[in-house]
């Protein structure tokens, strides 16, 4: 359907961000949610003086992979570190200041 009006241009355009988010986990954040408020919120622009086409129709998006960027870590507990030598003794290092002494 060729699009007339600024608004219904902006909520068709989110039909790509949607497509991606319904390939995330849950809880990640929807842009598209975002994207459809604001374009309802927009105050009523005057029809485009002619009528623009169809947008693409949105590509099919692989599979995500069952656990894409999560990584477990795994922690080590009830270890004792000890060092193999001993630390060195630090010198205190001049700094050509004067110490303030109040008394």
């Amino acid at each position: 359907m060729p699009y007339k009006n600024p608004k219904e241009l902006l909520i068709a355009a989110t039909a790509l961000p949607a497509a991606i988010e319904a390939k995330l986990p849950t809880g990640a954040p929807k842009l598209s949610v975002t994207l459809t408020d604001i374009a309802n919120k927009l105050p009523a622009a005057p029809d485009f003086p002619m009528e623009l086409p169809d947008l693409p129709a949105v590509p099919t998006l692989p599979e995500m992979p069952a656990a894409a960027g999560l990584r477990r870590r795994a922690y080590v507990a009830g270890v004792e570190v000890t060092p193999v030598r001993p630390a060195a003794p630090r010198a205190a290092v001049p700094t050509g200041k004067i110490p303030l002494v109040f008394e």
